[in-house]
């Protein structure tokens, strides 16, 4: 399990993903200010001003720092951003060998060394531990090479090298991911080492958390209040993560003490329940928000279920691709009338006659029907009754509105 952790191809996969958000960005005709930099803002009680490099300034209703572990935005507002400095530091980098050179995964005092295999031909992605910790200057090729040699006593002819890279252990998390008009996305609120590949996952659910939070304020639907789940909700489980990448690294490190660590973890993952709720953690499917006491989905990512409808099969997650709430009604059709939220949610009837299971939990008790938030967590579960629902729609969703007719799909 931990000799897989750090050879996945993530610069591969950021740039796919980075490459669907822009597309979809484009398709939403979201104006793109490009080739200059924010150097600084001042926020008031009605928005924010950020001055711009290129001597223009704008006015916006909210100020979303996605600016990385250095933010600017986090700096100019004052937010704290304790944690564990670094204690060692890696090279990542796609290179060019001309020997064939020791596939896998190799262990020392400090950390460990990598070496797997691309497709092209003798490229390799390398992921070495330096002899000294080192920030701040750009890595070499030079590096690499002093680096392979450290580490495996040759430098396997390396002739080029497409990407280089440095990170480091470090962990740190801002204090709050909001300071009144100002939040924190991303790297820019929590920085910590690759290990275990957590930091994307991690990244994107802030964005989604507050994305459809933030849309619901702006267009006046929910009070400003809502923003403060923000941080309730995300900065736990950016703590949690944030221990977890500290664990694995000390995992990786090749002394005797480490060494007896790894292999009882070792042991105990071959069990298949400790295997699956290890699993559901790092990929973030265990994320379970404080919704009160209630069924076991409350809280939780609703799975993706296959449905049957009267228009024909639904998957749950397409459901959502509208960023809408959704009531998922799985009992008698027309059980439910949320006309006065008809405008915001949308109500529909359908069915399923699998078994509910949750990646971290196994399987639980079928429920009658749920209220799915836009980020896929759900925030109310029936139980053949709209008990609670209307005191789930009004704090999430807004308050109810004018009856204007629900629509409903199935």
């Amino acid at each position: 399990m931990f000799d897989r952790v750090l050879i996945a191809n993530r610069g591969e996969i950021a740039v796919r993903i980075e490459r669907t958000l822009a597309d979809w960005v484009g398709e939403l005709a979201v104006p793109i200010y490009r080739g200059c930099e924010v150097t600084g803002f001042v926020q008031d009680d009605a928005g924010v001003d950020v001055a711009l490099s290129d001597g223009r300034s704008l006015r916006a209703k909210y100020l979303v720092g996605c600016d990385g572990g250095r933010s600017l935005i986090r700096k100019k507002a004052g937010i704290d951003f304790s944690g564990w400095d670094p204690s060692t530091s890696y090279l990542i980098a796609e290179v060019e060998l001309g020997e064939e050179p020791e596939w896998g995964i190799r262990r020392g005092e400090k950390g460990m060394a990598a070496i797997g295999k691309l497709e092209e031909g003798k490229r390799a992605r390398v992921v070495l531990n330096e002899k000294q910790m080192r920030q701040g200057d750009e890595p070499t090729l030079g590096d690499v090479r002093e680096a392979l040699v450290a580490a495996y006593g040759t430098d396997y002819g390396l002739r080029s090298a497409s990407y280089i890279s440095r990170f480091t252990d470090m962990a740190r998390q801002a204090a709050s991911y909001r300071d009144g008009r100002v939040l924190l996305a991303g790297d820019a609120a929590h920085v910590h080492s690759p290990m275990g590949g957590q930091g994307l996952n991690l990244g994107v659910q802030d964005a989604v958390n507050l994305g459809w939070k933030l849309a619901q304020v702006v267009h006046g639907t929910s009070p400003e209040s809502l923003l403060s789940t923000y941080h309730a909700e995300r900065h736990p489980v950016g703590a949690r993560v944030l221990r977890n990448t500290m664990a694995l690294t000390a995992i990786e490190r090749g002394d005797d003490r480490n060494e007896a660590l790894r292999e009882m973890m070792s042991e105990l993952l071959q069990i298949d329940e400790t295997r699956k709720r290890y699993v559901a953690m790092m990929s973030g499917l265990d994320i379970h928000y404080d919704l009160g006491k209630g069924h076991p989905l409350l809280g939780r990512r609703m799975p993706d279920l296959d449905l049957v409808t009267a228009d024909g099969p639904q998957r749950v997650f397409a459901l959502l691709h509208a960023a809408r709430p959704v009531l998922l009604n799985l009992g008698e059709p027309g059980a439910f009338d949320i006309t006065p939220w008809a405008d915001r949610v949308r109500l529909i009837d359908a069915r399923y006659a699998g078994v509910w299971e949750l990646p971290a939990l196994g399987a639980v008790a079928a429920p009658t029907a749920v209220l799915i938030r836009p980020d896929g967590h759900v925030a109310w579960v029936g139980d053949g009754t709209d008990h609670g629902l209307r005191d789930a729609l009004t704090p999430w969703f807004g308050p109810p509105a004018a009856a204007q007719g629900a629509p409903r799909l199935g």
